[in-house]
C-alpha cells in the first residue's frame, strides 16, 4: 500500500483556504498548474502554500486530479454538495465531514488516519507518537525519515489545538492562523510544560446525528445491520473517528432512532443498529444541510 507523509509542507489548513481553493478551481480546474496565471497572485499565497493548499482540497475529499495526464482538478461529488450547502465551511457538521474524509484517507493522509485508527495511547507525546507510527509503516514495507513524521505530529497538533490554547500570547484575536478543525475539540492538552496532548470526546451536541449517520451508512458499505462495537471499535468507524465513548455514540443512535432512520436492537444479546431507511452517504449530507437549515 503506498503511503504518503508531510505533503502539506507544514502547513496546516488555514481559515478561508478551502473557499478560496474551491472559488478558483471552479473558475479555473488548472490553478494550480499555472496555466492561465501565476497561481501564486491568483491564489494570494506563498509557493509552498499553494502546493499545500492543492494538497489539502484532495485530502479532504473535496477535489480530485486524475491519476495520469493533464493535472485538472474538479470538485467530488461530496466536494460539489459542500460547497453548495457551506461555501465558507462555516458549519460544524461540515467541518465533521472534513475531518472524517481526512482520518479515513489512509493513502494520502497517513499519519492522520494513523493517528485516528490505529494509535492506541490516550495521552500522548511527539516521541510515542513518532515511534509508534515509525513501527507501523516497517511493518508495512515502508521507509520514512523521522522529520518527515514529526512534521506530520506538529501538523496534527496544529490542525485539532487552537493557538490560543497552545501560544495564548502570541495570537492575535483577528489571526486566521488557526485551522477551522479546532473547533472540533478532538485533541486537548493534557500537560503544557511537557508538552502532553489528549485525545478528547466531542463535547455535548457538536456532533449533529446525521453526520453520524452518514459515516455509519458510508462504512456499513449496503449492509442492513451493524454491530454497535463495530461502529465503536472498526478502523474508519464513527468510534475511532470522532474519538467517541460508548455512551456518547449510544445517545446519538438513539437520536438518529428517534428520527426514523435506524432501530438499535439491544434484545437478546443483539446489540446492533438495522437501517431502516435507505439512504446512502450523499443523502445523509444533503439531508444535514437540509436539516439545519429548516
Amino acid at each position: 500500500m503506498k503511503f504518503k507523509f508531510r505533503a502539506h509542507d507544514t502547513f496546516f489548513i488555514r481559515k478561508g483556504w478551502l473557499n478560496k481553493g474551491m472559488r478558483n478551481v471552479q473558475n479555473d480546474p488548472q490553478v494550480f498548474m499555472g496555466v492561465n496565471g501565476n497561481p501564486m497572485d491568483i491564489l494570494g499565497i506563498g509557493a509552498n502554500m499553494v502546493k499545500a493548499l492543492r494538497y489539502w482540497l484532495q485530502a479532504v475529499g473535496l477535489t480530485e486530479e486524475p491519476p495520469a495526464g493533464r493535472k485538472v482538478q474538479n470538485f467530488t461529488n461530496f466536494g460539489t454538495v459542500v460547497y453548495e450547502n457551506d461555501p465558507y465551511f462555516e458549519e460544524m457538521g461540515t467541518l465533521w465531514l472534513l475531518h472524517y474524509k481526512l482520518a479515513t484517507n489512509k493513502t494520502d493522509a497517513t499519519a492522520w488516519y494513523y493517528f485516528f485508527n490505529e494509535f492506541k495511547l490516550s495521552e500522548f507525546t511527539r516521541d510515542d507518537f513518532v515511534v509508534q507510527l515509525n513501527n507501523y509503516i516497517r511493518i508495512n514495507d515502508d521507509e520514512v525519515s523521522e522529520r518527515s513524521l514529526e512534521d506530520d505530529y506538529n501538523c496534527i497538533i496544529n490542525t485539532y489545538v487552537p493557538r490560543i490554547k497552545s501560544n495564548p500570547e502570541k495570537v492575535q484575536p483577528e489571526s486566521n492562523i488557526d485551522c477551522p478543525l479546532g473547533e472540533l475539540g478532538l485533541i486537548d492538552i493534557a500537560n503544557k510544560k511537557e508538552k502532553i496532548y489528549k485525545k478528547t470526546t466531542p463535547k455535548k451536541d457538536t456532533l449533529h446525528p446525521l453526520i453520524l449517520l452518514a459515516v455509519i451508512v458510508d462504512q456499513a458499505a449496503g449492509q442492513r445491520e451493524i454491530k454497535i462495537s463495530a461502529i465503536q471499535n472498526n478502523t474508519c468507524n464513527a468510534g475511532k473517528v470522532f474519538n467517541l465513548d460508548i455512551i456518547t455514540l449510544t445517545n446519538l443512535l438513539y437520536k438518529i432512532e428517534h428520527m426514523g432512520y435506524i432501530k438499535v436492537v439491544r434484545t437478546a444479546g443483539l446489540d446492533v443498529v438495522r437501517i431502516e431507511r435507505e439512504v446512502d452517504f450523499l443523502e445523509c449530507v444533503r439531508e444535514y444541510y437540509r436539516a439545519i437549515n429548516n
